[in-house]
């Protein structure tokens, strides 16, 4: 029995893994990708340190960002979930450099099938994630890319806000390449309108760390 209650998710995935099927850890550089939609779904992932952005490719060449992971996050289980093994949906990106463990989807249906405690540890990692999917396609629903850059600074405070004396800082170094990448924007579009925050004195950036000094007051102005 894996005594997830008792113990980090991370250990609990070390022990799923046998001498036979082991777990594996591997690191990724920012913009490397872990899976593309189709791959066969053969592994599935937690993630130990950095940020994983989860999107969806269309037919016309359009990318969308629905999903942004933190740290203790887990995905690549869409087959857990509908009980069908199917390949990969979404194609999945080192948002920021990042650390994973990854463990073999029969060693993981085996866990769950002997500890009835595991099913419930997953759809609480689900249900976070859904939620910020949703918030993720209000945000690019939004036209005015000021909107929806706001839109996106605020989800980065909920998610991966760290209190400050100052205000909410978002623990990960963001380029701004990367965070136009997010939102479907521009380079040069992010870099004018983080600058226009910056001299509103509603956000500040030190070695690429993003700190929103008020995050309700940033909301109800912008939003």
């Amino acid at each position: 029995m894996l005594a997830t209650k008792d113990q980090p998710l991370a250990a609990v995935f070390r022990q799923m893994s046998s001498g036979v099927f082991p777990a594996t850890t591997e690191t990724y550089e920012r913009g490397k990708t872990i899976f593309f939609p189709g791959d066969p779904a053969e592994r599935v992932y937690f993630l130990l340190k950095g940020a994983v952005k989860l999107s969806r490719v269309y037919e016309a060449g359009e990318e969308i960002t629905v999903a942004l992971l933190r740290e203790n996050s887990v995905f690549g289980v869409l087959s857990l979930i509908t009980g069908n093994r199917s390949d990969r949906f979404y194609h999945a990106v080192a948002f920021t450099p990042l650390e994973l463990l990854s463990v073999p989807i029969e060693q993981v249906e085996k866990a769950m099938r002997e500890d009835p405690d595991l099913p419930m540890v997953m759809i609480q990692g689900l249900s976070s994630r859904i939620l910020q999917t949703e918030m993720m396609i209000e945000t690019l629903a939004h036209r005015d890319m000021g909107s929806r850059l706001v839109s996106f600074l605020l989800i980065l405070c909920r998610d991966f806000g760290v209190p400050t004396t100052t205000g909410v800082m978002v623990d990960l170094k963001l380029s701004h390449q990367a965070i136009a990448e997010a939102i479907g924007s521009t380079r040069v579009t992010v870099t004018r309108l983080l600058g226009e925050l910056r001299d509103q004195g509603m956000i500040s950036i030190q070695k690429k760390k993003i700190t929103v000094h008020n995050p309700l007051t940033l909301s109800q102005q912008f939003t």
